[in-house]
């Protein structure tokens, strides 16, 4: 009904803000993600959706078009409801939901209150088609962090090693050495890690 909301922040708290447009102030539930991101504006736009239930029409808040569509495809696997969703975007910023969706990390999306193996397990298997057709981000498509990660995957892949075992070692040696920022490093150590 209403894709985004632009005016003043006349409140601001870690759950809700209130925004006044031409002269009408609506009431947002909002993540973390999207508090730390408005703090310091005094005025700026949400992109919102409408919930609309029995008792209440509950309208949610967010910083950007990315968070409101992993909260949409949340809320639409059985067992999370809107206040689920809400505390996963509290706890992890979006491109690290599509990320852990996209390796299957049950582990890390078990994390967040609220949330069980089951639900954790049901989420990966519901989500993980969608969230690459969906997602914008193509770095996270491809389950890498940044640039130099993305290059030394479509590198390892060109040489013939599988796309699953360069992604696992690329990110066993950016954890293990982050400091590594030079592409030809990269692709060497990766090599060795497998």
């Amino acid at each position: 009904m209403y894709a985004y909301l632009q005016g003043q922040f006349t409140h601001k708290s870690p759950a809700q803000v209130y925004l006044e447009v031409n002269g009408v102030g609506y009431d947002l539930n909002i993540s973390l993600h999207t508090y730390s991101a408005i703090q310091g504006l005094q005025e700026g736009r949400l992109y919102t959706h409408l919930q609309v239930k029995e008792d209440a029409h509950v309208l949610f808040g967010f910083f950007d078009k990315e968070e409101k569509e992993i909260f949409l495809l949340l809320i639409g696997v059985s067992g999370i409801g809107a206040a689920t969703a809400r505390m996963m975007l509290s706890s992890m910023k979006p491109e690290e939901i599509q990320r852990a969706i996209l390796q299957g990390d049950v582990k890390l999306i078990e994390r967040v209150k609220g949330i069980g193996k089951k639900t954790a397990e049901r989420l990966v298997l519901e989500l993980k088609d969608k969230v690459g057709k969906h997602t914008s981000n193509q770095n996270v498509v491809l389950g890498v962090a940044n640039r130099i990660e993305q290059d030394a995957l479509i590198a390892m892949t060109a040489l013939g090693i599988s796309r699953a075992q360069a992604e696992q070692s690329i990110q066993k040696v950016m954890r293990s050495e982050p400091e590594t920022t030079i592409l030809e490093d990269l692709i060497k150590k990766a090599l060795k890690a497998i």
